[in-house]
């Protein structure tokens, strides 16, 4: 089963970067579109960005210039640069394959990693 694996969060202050990661090891991902996700305390996950398999992208307007997703199908890796950072950020964030960026997510989520924007 397509097991995805989030790395990279952590508490940084605002206005600051981070750069996380998306592996799947054991598996290819050349052939899947990779979406990253957010879950902020007590409210829905929301989609952030996604990557299809030919490299095309997209983002939630809340982050349009300050995220950036690309993908390193030789690692089976996606990263998402988060630059420019706010408290509204914080959530754990989430990745998942999906056949296109419009289909739903494939598998199961998994732990996510938490991304803390606060002074």
């Amino acid at each position: 089963q397509l097991q995805l694996v989030e790395s990279g969060g952590g508490l940084v202050q605002p206005g600051g970067s981070l750069r996380l990661s998306c592996a799947a090891p054991g598996f290819a991902l050349d052939h899947y579109a990779i979406g990253w996700f957010r879950q902020a305390p007590g409210k829905e996950r929301e989609g952030v960005s996604c990557i299809s398999s030919s490299g095309t992208t997209n983002y939630a307007d809340s982050v349009k210039g300050r995220f950036t997703i690309s993908r390193d199908n030789a690692k089976s890796t996606v990263y998402l640069q988060m630059s420019s950072l706010a408290p509204e950020d914080t959530a754990v964030y989430y990745c998942a394959a999906k056949r296109l960026c419009v289909s739903p997510p494939i598998g199961s989520w998994g732990q996510g990693t938490q991304v803390t924007v606060s002074s």
